[in-house]
């Protein structure tokens, strides 16, 4: 039987494409299945079609930044269970305020170790979905 993370579907979205490819190579080392895009108008493109568990989002990008995207996946009805996660140089104040506002789950700056960003996954996306099933069953 498999581990719960080999279940689990990721988008990584970086516009810097090492850092982008590194963490979707170690997502899948880890168990994920993930998928990596570099700008904010293909990861809204992409998670339609894919509908991942999770994305994990930098928020300094350019055209669409991070936050805006968090938004709108937020805002689409298949991402009810949906985790966003930033990961992101920024750690200050108003850049936590921005991502709680945009309704990310986590605000994580990096370097961020691998073997706790797999954790922290795994744990949101089960979290998220158990009190989704709540609700639910609430109604």
């Amino acid at each position: 039987m498999g581990s719960v993370e080999s279940f689990l579907r990721i988008l990584c979205v970086d516009d810097h494409r090492d850092t982008a490819n590194s963490l979707g190579i170690l997502l899948h080392i880890f168990g994920y299945e993930a998928r990596i895009c570099y700008d904010g108008e293909s990861a809204l493109k992409i998670a339609e079609a894919y509908q991942p568990d999770a994305v994990i989002l930098d928020l300094s990008m350019p055209g669409m930044n991070g936050d805006e995207v968090g938004r709108r996946l937020r805002a689409q009805p298949w991402a009810e269970n949906l985790s966003i996660v930033a990961l992101t140089a920024l750690g200050d104040a108003e850049a936590r305020r921005r991502t709680t506002e945009a309704g990310f789950d986590l605000h994580l700056v990096k370097p961020t170790a691998p073997d706790a960003l797999a954790r922290l996954l795994t744990d949101l996306v089960i979290l998220r979905g158990n009190a989704a099933n709540a609700r639910r069953l609430q109604a």
